[in-house]
């Protein structure tokens, strides 16, 4: 909620970051995590195999995900990265070399959001008086990003590992506490993408119903598939 400074009348607020930086990696990979290793148990325990090729099934799915989530994540966040570096230093070049060109391209970029000419002119003009402030302006107004703000891939691989290995121990934990039936996994799973469904719809202002129903939809698809598939191959390799 907003809050009045004073009595100057003037509205402070404070705004979530929208880039998602640290967000997007960890629900990604704990939702990753709990569907893929829940599904991957679904099909080992739906072909008949017993309670140890389950947890060992289970176990080699946490590890080869989680590390597999870590650098590919790494990889993306890292060339994206890379990229933006690149175009950086492109845009400082030619601000380097062609000032007055760049401060044309500045000021046509301040009037295609609605300033007049005059005063697009004045502020192109005075950003540009600054050379390491004019880069960050173009950097902001053309590409779009915060060349402060860039989001770090060893952050972004470490939480994807992390978030990816709690989610895929969960189907796990039953049968760790003694569990012989795949019921108690899915229950537990169930639950779990009830929950995390409604958290990740309340953070960005939906219905958490919805978001609770539609994880948990998705999740049990994906699991009952695999489970039909591991059955089916478990019959056939039986008969």
């Amino acid at each position: 909620m907003p809050a009045v400074a004073g009595g100057s009348g003037e509205i402070h607020h404070a705004h979530r970051d929208v880039n998602a930086g640290r967000l997007r990696p960890a629900v990604f990979g704990a939702m990753d995590g709990l569907v893929s290793n829940g599904a991957l148990i679904a099909g080992v325990a739906g072909a008949h195999t017993s309670t140890h090729q389950v947890l060992l099934a289970g176990f080699a799915g946490m590890l080869a995900g989680s590390f597999s989530m870590a650098v590919g994540e790494w990889t993306s966040v890292a060339s994206q990265t890379a990229l933006v570096q690149a175009e950086i230093e492109k845009e400082r070049a030619e601000i380097a070399r062609s000032p007055a060109a760049e401060e044309r391209e500045l000021a046509g970029l301040f009037r295609r959001r609605g300033l007049s000419r005059e005063l697009a002119d004045r502020v192109a003009r005075e950003v540009s008086k600054d050379p390491d402030e004019a880069w960050r302006v173009h950097v902001r107004e053309e590409l779009g990003v915060d060349p402060d703000e860039q989001p770090s891939p060893y952050v972004a691989a470490g939480l994807s590992f992390v978030t990816f290995a709690l989610g895929a121990v969960v189907p796990i934990v039953p049968y760790l506490l003694g569990a012989h039936t795949l019921i108690w996994s899915v229950a537990l799973g169930a639950v779990l993408l009830l929950a995390m469904g409604g958290a990740v719809a309340q953070f960005t202002h939906r219905s958490p119903v919805i978001g609770a129903i539609r994880q948990l939809a998705l999740g049990g698809v994906t699991v009952a598939v695999v489970y039909g598939v591991g059955h089916a191959i478990g019959t056939g390799v039986a008969g």
